[in-house]
C-alpha cells in the first residue's frame, strides 16, 4: 500500500499552446514548495468527474529547480479514456485536483558524457524538465524532436530560442523525417539516448541503438499508453471475498481504488512492476511491459493499471 498520500493543488494558470495542447499550472494549496523531484519524473493527476475518478500520469515540465508551482502540458485524446478530454473541457483556473508525489522512471543518467533526447510529438513533455538540468549542469546534448505539423505543435520557438543548434526539428508534413540511425551512430563513448513518444519511434531507436551495439544501459525509453478497452469482467479479492466489476473503459487498479484500496502503482502504464498482483484462479489479458513471457503464458501474476482478465472472474491474491 502507498505511504504517501495525494497533493492537493490549486489551478493557477491554464495555456493553450496549440489547437491540442494545454499547459496547466498546479500550486500547492497551502501556498508552500511542493515535493522535489528530477528531469523526466511524472505525477498522476486525479479528476473527480460526474460519474467517475479520472486518473492520469503526466510528466512534470517545469524547472526541477522551482518547488512553488509544477507545469504539466496535455494534449485532448478524443479516442482516450476522458481524462485529457476532462482537463480540456472541464477544468478552470481556480479548480482544485489531487497529484500523486512525483516518480521517476526516466532519469538522465548521471554518469553519461553525453545525451541524445530524441521526442515524438507530445513525448517533448518529459525532456523540457530534463534540458534545465543539462543546461545547469553545463552538460553535452543534443535535442531531436519529430513532429507532425508545426501549426499543431508546441514550444518550437522556445526550444530553439533556449537550446540554439543542440536542437534540431523535423516535420514530417514537409517531408522531414528524423533518422535514428544516421543519429547515434559514431556518438562517443558513454553517450546515452532517451526517447519518448508514439510506439513506432520508440521501437525504431531501440532497434536502431540495439543493432549498433549500444549497451542496454545506455538505452531508456518512456511511454505513457492509455490502458485498452475491454469486455467487463469480475474481480475476487481472495483476502477480503469482495467482488468488484470492472467496467470496459475501467482497469482493476481504478476499481480497486475506488473502492478505498490503495496499491502501489507509480507508472499507471505496466512499466514499473509495483502493482504486479498475484493471480489465484482466471486467465489474463497482458498488456504490460514487465512481466516475462513465461510469466504471462502462466497467467500467475498481472500487471493490474493496464492488464484485463481474459476470463469472466479472476481470482487476485488481495
Amino acid at each position: 500500500m502507498s505511504a504517501a498520500g495525494p497533493i492537493p493543488v490549486r489551478v493557477a494558470a491554464i495555456e493553450t499552446v496549440s489547437p491540442f495542447i494545454k499547459t496547466f499550472t498546479l500550486e500547492p494549496l497551502d501556498g508552500g514548495l511542493l515535493p522535489a523531484f528530477s528531469g523526466g519524473s511524472h505525477v498522476v493527476v486525479t479528476m473527480q468527474g460526474r460519474d467517475r475518478n479520472h486518473r492520469n500520469p503526466y510528466s512534470l515540465m517545469s524547472s526541477p529547480y522551482e518547488r512553488r508551482f509544477y507545469q504539466i502540458s496535455v494534449r485532448r485524446e478524443d479516442d482516450g479514456r476522458g481524462g485529457s478530454k476532462f482537463l480540456h473541457g472541464n477544468v478552470r483556473v481556480g479548480d482544485e485536483l489531487a497529484v500523486s508525489p512525483p516518480a521517476n522512471l526516466f532519469a538522465l543518467n548521471e554518469l553519461g558524457r553525453r545525451h541524445i533526447l530524441i521526442a515524438g510529438g507530445i513525448g517533448i513533455t518529459p525532456f523540457l524538465s530534463q534540458l534545465y538540468e543539462l543546461r545547469e549542469q553545463g552538460s553535452d546534448y543534443a535535442l531531436h524532436y519529430a513532429y507532425r505539423r508545426a501549426d499543431d505543435t508546441a514550444f518550437l520557438e522556445r526550444l530553439a530560442a533556449e537550446h540554439g543548434e543542440r536542437a534540431h526539428f523535423y516535420e514530417s508534413s514537409q517531408g522531414h523525417y528524423v533518422e535514428p540511425g544516421r543519429i547515434l551512430a559514431d556518438q562517443p563513448l558513454g553517450t546515452h539516448v532517451y526517447v519518448c513518444g508514439p510506439e513506432g519511434l520508440i521501437d525504431t531507436v531501440v532497434t536502431r541503438a540495439r543493432r549498433l551495439g549500444w549497451p542496454e544501459s545506455h538505452i531508456h525509453a518512456e511511454a505513457f499508453a492509455a490502458p485498452p478497452s475491454g469486455k467487463p469482467f469480475t474481480v475476487v479479492l481472495d483476502k477480503s471475498g469482495d467482488e468488484l466489476e470492472i467496467g470496459p473503459d475501467d482497469t482493476v487498479l481504478d476499481v480497486l481504488e475506488d473502492n478505498g484500496y490503495a496499491p502501489d502503482c507509480s507508472c499507471r502504464g505496466g512499466v514499473c512492476g509495483e502493482c504486479e498482483t498475484a493471480v489465484i484462479a482466471g486467465e489474463i489479458e497482458h498488456h504490460d511491459d514487465y512481466l516475462s513471457e513465461e510469466v504471462k503464458r502462466e497467467h500467475s501474476r498481472m500487471m493490474i493499471c493496464v492488464s484485463r482478465a481474459a476470463s469472466e472472474r479472476v481470482v487476485l491474491d488481495l
